[in-house]
């Protein structure tokens, strides 16, 4: 079997260096496309993008991840803006319009009739004189010295060149527009991402009868006996004022026991966890995620407005509800 894996680095690394270019050109246009894109969004324009062939389907990705970031955008069919569908350009709309050579022929025929709306074009292309580049208020430069094709010609390096570009514009939008993980939840209602992103840490919590609750001055086998009852791996330990004092699991009896196998008459106090980490009940079940990952627990305490614990959540409930 010829081995191709060497033919694959090279088109790889081909492809690398492209984008290593494509960094180091970032300049004041890529801050000006931006400032257009956040002024038509903020003022609830659309974003309309153009391309052929391969630019038009690294388009539509464009516009589909606007979309998912809540910046309003159409992809719009060359051929089919020129039949009936230029009703979709609204007074305040802008339009991005890819080319790799800016000399494309079916976006050149679009372009005065876009420029004949008002719209401020901003070009995604690698013909920095072409007749695209002259007549866009912003170049953004998707040039290549060479595709990884083997012959040069099949659209490689300048299709991951617009494609990173692209992204680019998306996530820098979504960030100067300050988008937050509850406005991505709203465009994402289905699958683990938007269950994840929507689901609260009250509505995956354990609480009632499923809550080991103790005391600081409950023994070990009370303790124990109620982790039993709730069927849970760990206990809250709350304060005389019902404050949150500690988190007493099943580890920390392992590790006790160990030790002095006498520790069943012992204050849970003794070998509970002080101050363990907590979230409020309000939160995102997604910031859940990222706090045990980040902190390397498989419980968390759940406190309410005023630090007191009213329930907890683990790894396993995530998985039972799939957000994981």
């Amino acid at each position: 079997m010829t081995d191709y894996s060497e033919k694959a680095r090279l088109v790889i690394q081909l492809e690398i260096d492209e984008l290593t270019r494509l960094h180091g050109r970032v300049d004041g246009a890529f801050s000006r496309a931006i400032d257009l894109m956040r002024a038509c969004v903020d003022a609830r324009g659309k974003i309309i993008v153009c391309g052929v062939g391969k630019s038009g389907s690294i388009g539509r990705k464009l516009a589909a991840t606007l979309n998912s970031t809540g910046a309003t955008s159409v992809a719009l069919d060359v051929g089919d803006a020129l039949h009936g569908d230029l009703g979709v350009i609204d007074p305040g709309d802008i339009a991005i319009m890819l080319s790799a050579s800016g000399e494309t022929s079916e976006l050149l025929a679009l372009l005065p009739h876009v420029k004949r709306f008002g719209l401020p074009v901003i070009a995604i292309t690698g013909g920095l004189q072409s007749t695209l580049a002259r007549n866009a208020d912003v170049i953004l430069d998707s040039g290549v010295e060479k595709e990884a094709c083997p012959l040069n010609l099949a659209p490689t390096s300048s299709t991951t060149v617009m494609l990173v570009l692209c992204d680019a514009l998306a996530m820098v939008l979504l960030e100067a527009r300050g988008v937050q993980q509850e406005d991505f939840a709203r465009l994402h209602p289905g699958g683990s991402l938007g269950r994840a992103l929507l689901t609260r840490v009250r509505d995956v919590m354990r609480s009632g009868a499923q809550l080991a609750l103790v005391q600081p001055g409950t023994s070990v086998r009370e303790a124990l006996q109620a982790m039993t009852q709730a069927r849970s791996g760990a206990a809250v330990v709350v304060s005389p004022d019902g404050g949150l004092a500690g988190v007493f699991t099943h580890g920390d009896f392992v590790r006790a026991f160990q030790t002095d196998p006498a520790i069943s008459n012992h204050a849970v106090s003794e070998f509970m966890t002080p101050r363990p980490i907590s979230i409020q009940a309000d939160k995102l079940a997604a910031e859940v995620l990222a706090t045990l990952e980040k902190c390397r627990v498989d419980d968390l305490v759940v406190v309410d407005a005023d630090g007191k614990p009213v329930g907890m959540v683990d790894t396993q409930d995530l998985t039972r509800l799939r957000l994981v």
